[in-house]
């Protein structure tokens, strides 16, 4: 049975900074891209970054030059650093991982692509 399980969300001040990461278990995703979503109270479920091609990323506007993911083949982990976080970067933090290889023709910024999903890290930063 495949797992994601994240971690490392936590209450932070403005500027401050977070690392989630996000254990696979029941196979392995090196071949697989990997993404972190997020959702916010009452918004929708939105993409915040993704990892394919062992380490091509992708992400946000929003957050460039303040979040990166890597991840961790050995350790089958996703990461996602985060720094300067805003107020506005408070949400619910998932990882997903699609169960097939990189496609080129695939928006991996949409949920549909992506095959397993983890239950969610609380990240709130307070003003």
């Amino acid at each position: 049975q495949v797992q994601l399980v994240e971690s490392g969300g936590g209450l932070v001040q403005a500027g401050g900074s977070l690392r989630l990461s996000c254990a696979a278990s029941g196979r392995t995703f090196s071949r697989s891209p990997m993404a972190w979503f997020r959702q916010a109270l009452g918004k929708e479920r939105e993409f915040v970054a993704t990892i394919y091609w062992g380490s091509r990323t992708y992400y946000r506007d929003s957050v460039k030059g303040r979040f990166t993911i890597s991840r961790d083949g050995d350790k089958n982990t996703l990461y996602l650093q985060m720094s300067s976080l805003k107020p506005e970067d408070t949400a619910v933090y998932y990882c997903a991982a699609d169960g097939d290889e990189f496609e080129s023709l695939v928006d991996y910024s949409q949920t549909s692509p992506y095959d397993y999903w983890g239950h969610g890290t609380q990240v709130t930063v307070s003003s």
